[in-house]
């Protein structure tokens, strides 16, 4: 085998650096991989990981078919669920194979670091086994002292997806990225500081620094020197002291003058460089990359960061990338943090499942705040047959540990959650699960809260039993309108909406006549959701309910949508028997990356640094002529006047009358006529501030492609999503027109994926083709690893083809 390619990269988020004491190889090129239970060099195939085997497809309705009765969906008979887990192949095993060389074994300790594998990995190195996980979310290691050898490594890694396994799409394989790190045997293992700042002033702020030492021998004396670079690299602290090793942690503190404080506005990063040396020479050194910041959770009065109130505008993400699938790139990730940015997210909720290093690395730099969660599912009751809770009393203590450890320098990380909606809700069999998962993580870290994601709140339920007031913070999934019951009761005196809204909505899809739909499933033909933004699912309701619960109330520290991007598998509504459904409506943004309306409702409420002014729905409904079509508007103004041809239909201004009116413009009886609508929005003073028009489209002329970056890195990673639609001769955009598209890539770079954002395409992802969907579609380009010219052709019949450069260096 062939597979020597090793990249170096300092890969690890928080605590992991390269240099000549400690090197880390990531590996990413040079793997075999085989579906099946053995190896089979004849049909394997040349992979790079990340990989995720199953997204290839093709979409079927048999794989995964599930007869289940969705207990927190309140459902009490058994259906057929079609889609649930997104309809691909992730079910069977599969084997990976790669070679790796070390230089040199003596006096080195190898640890293979594992970012995830979904999952029952079995990882053989040199034919000796090393380890196994169950979990496919979490991080895991294993020192293979040895084990490894001077020269070539032989790795393999099998892993098996069972039948029930998940209630969405989990991925396969070994999707996110897999490290060999190589240090002297006296070292800092991996995940092996803990920074704290127990003081934290606009003046100075306390950092302590604690650390595991290994490899050390009893009473042998070990030089520790840590410094503190500013995020400027500046040294603005330094310590050095003898550590004599007795197998104890060994801790080192600082005080830092002026420090520039991390927040989602200024997300200030730290480094602790530390460095062990025996006898004079340097053996180890160790990155810590932290924030400084402090975290007051006020009864009664919210949740101050750095001693200011602020809400969480949160929304939850399932793991996966849409068309990407579950395999981890770390561009794709931040074009996502950044459509979330600008709508005015400032905190991400891992549900439900252990983030992406990448992630949190990026939430880091970019000042988003995380409630990070292990999963949703205990050993009492499980949801599953083959889903966490079958190895949850073995593993679960395991599995949170790695969680804290992994990630609990990370400024970011803000709150830890426990669970989600787990059945253990009712009974002591529940309570004791909480306190056992409550009790490891404040083992590890006692300075965030711990909270859980509830929706039992019955008689003898969460509230009732003890379980919610175990909780440092108590979560709720979708239950404002019970807010001020809870609030009474409980004695924590402050409620976190840990899941809100679960509207549902297709993006530009519209259904008339206009109702407004909390807790109300309302089906459509052809199974979409309307972009009204009116309809949600039997147990949730429309946002506006969670934005008035937040405005009036210190006591509500904010919200976590369901969910920032629809995701594969969970397609309610359409979950019963309602194939092709294959992907969720939930998302603020589509499985595209394109936004819905809804996501400028949001931002309307959430972005205070950029105004808001968005007009719904689109302004082409021939055959609709004088028909009643309700024209909304949202925007972060409080009151505009609507134009149709012209003509005023009046003035509105956001008001208390109903929940609705409190965040939206509507005009319910507007009439449909072809030509322009305009809005002009108004200040308090009742100044004009902005308008915008929209305006019915003329015949298809051209194609237009939009690509997010004009600009990519050559590291064979990098990408640009670029947005493809149809225009009239003038440039109106049409909204309605769906036919195919073809794309053709050349020069820097290459075709990755498509998308359209329609939950029942059963089209591929990596087919250079793709149906627009309420006439748009997404083509994902990767840059190549020379500098150069990537060309990108979108072409359809009937309309002009469109030819867009982007520049790789």
């Amino acid at each position: 085998m062939n597979s020597r390619h090793l990249i170096i990269l300092m890969a690890l988020s928080g605590a992991i650096n390269i240099n000549a004491q400690r090197t880390v190889q990531t590996l990413k090129n040079g793997w075999e991989f085989c579906r099946g239970d053995s190896f089979n060099e004849s049909v394997s195939q040349k992979v790079t990981v990340p990989h995720d085997w199953a997204i290839y497809g093709p979409f079927d309705r048999k794989h995964d078919l599930q007869v289940v009765a969705v207990e927190q969906n309140g459902e009490a008979e058994a259906t057929e669920k079609t889609g649930r887990t997104g309809g691909l192949p992730f079910i069977g095993k599969g084997i990976y194979r790669t070679v790796f060389e070390v230089p040199d074994t003596t006096s080195r300790t190898i640890t293979l670091v594992f970012d995830g594998v979904m999952s029952n990995a079995d990882v053989t190195l040199n034919g000796k086994k090393v380890i196994s996980w169950p979990y496919g979310y979490n991080s895991f290691y294993a020192v293979v002292d040895g084990i490894a050898v001077p020269g070539e490594n032989y790795l393999e890694v099998a892993c098996e997806n069972k039948d029930g396994q998940s209630r969405w799409y989990p991925g396969a394989g070994i999707y996110r990225n897999v490290h060999v790190v190589n240090t002297d045997k006296i070292h800092i293992p991996t995940w092996g500081t803990f920074v704290t700042t127990p003081v934290v002033t606009k003046e100075y702020a306390s950092i302590s620094l604690t650390m595991d030492i290994e490899g050390t021998y009893n009473r042998q004396n070990i030089r520790v020197e840590t410094v503190i670079l500013n995020p400027q690299g500046k040294e603005v602290a330094k310590a050095s002291n003898v550590f004599c090793a007795r197998g104890q942690e060994f801790t080192q503190n600082f005080l830092v003058n002026d420090p520039d404080l991390w927040s989602p506005r200024n997300p200030e990063l730290y480094t602790a460089k530390t460095t062990l040396s025996v006898d004079g020479k340097d053996v180890d050194e160790y990155e810590t990359r932290f924030g400084i910041r402090s975290l007051a959770y006020v009864p009664e009065k919210g949740f101050f960061l750095n001693g200011e109130p602020i809400k969480f505008k949160g929304v939850c993400n399932h793991h996966d990338l849409g068309p990407l699938g579950a395999a981890v790139n770390k561009s794709a990730l931040r074009h996502q943090l950044d459509l979330l940015k600008d709508m005015g997210v400032n905190a991400i909720r891992t549900s439900h499942n252990m983030p992406a290093p990448e992630l949190v690395e990026l939430c880091d730099e970019m000042g988003l705040m995380m409630m990070v969660e292990p999963f949703d599912d205990w050993g009492f009751r499980p949801k599953s047959p083959n889903g966490y809770g079958a190895v949850f009393n073995e593993w679960a203590d395991k599995d949170v540990s790695n969680m804290v450890r992994h990630y609990r320098n990370n400024p970011s990380v803000v709150m830890w959650s426990i669970g989600n909606e787990v059945p253990s809700q009712w009974g002591e069999p529940g309570i004791n699960e909480l306190m056992r998962l409550r009790n490891t993580v404040r083992q590890l870290d006692p300075t965030r809260p711990i909270t859980c994601g509830m929706d039992q709140v019955g008689e003898g339920a969460v509230i009732d039993n003890g379980f919610a007031a175990a909780l440092d913070i108590p979560g709720f999934n979708y239950k404002p309108q019970l807010y001020d019951k809870f609030y009474e009761k409980l004695p924590n005196r402050l409620i976190l909406g840990s899941e809100t809204a679960s509207t549902v909505s297709s993006r530009g899809q519209y259904f008339f006549p206009i109702e407004f739909k909390d807790h109300n499933v309302v089906l459509h033909e052809g199974n979409q959701s309307n972009s009204y933004d009116n309809e949600s699912c039997s147990w949730s309701n429309t946002p506006d309910l969670d934005f008035a619960r937040d405005d009036d109330h210190d006591w509500c520290i904010g919200q976590f949508v369901w969910t920032g991007f629809d995701y594969l598998g969970e397609p309610s509504p359409y979950d019963t028997d309602a194939w092709p459904s294959h992907s969720s409506v939930f998302g603020i943004i589509d499985l595209a990356s394109l936004p819905k309306d809804r996501y400028y409702l949001y931002r309307s409420k959430w972005n205070d640094e950029s105004p808001t002014l968005h007009i719904l729905p689109h302004w082409n409904w021939k055959g609709r002529e004088d028909e009643i079509t309700p024209v909304f508007v949202y925007t972060s103004y409080p009151k505009a006047e609507l134009f149709i041809n012209g003509k005023s239909q009046g003035m509105r201004e956001k008001n208390d009358s109903t929940v609705y009116n409190r965040y939206r413009l509507m005009w319910m009886d507007t009439r449909y006529e072809p030509g322009e609508v305009r809005v002009v929005a108004y200040d308090n003073d009742g100044h004009a501030v902005a308008e915008k028009t929209i305006k019915t489209a003329g015949k298809p002329h051209h194609l237009v492609a939009i690509p997010n970056r004009t600009s990519l890195t050559a590291n064979g990673e990098d990408l640009s999503y670029i947005t493809i639609q149809v225009a009239d001769k003038d440039g109106n955009i049409i909204p309605t027109d769906n036919r195919r598209v073809k794309f053709k890539v050349s020069g820097a770079g290459t075709f990755e994926a498509t998308a359209n954002g329609d939950p029942t395409s059963l089209l591929p992802f990596q087919n250079p083709e793709m149906d627009l969907f309420s006439g748009a579609a997404t083509a994902i380009v990767r840059s190549s690893n020379s500098e150069g010219t990537l060309i990108f052709t979108a072409s359809a019949p009937g309309v002009k083809p469109v030819t867009t450069t982007i520049e790789v260096k």
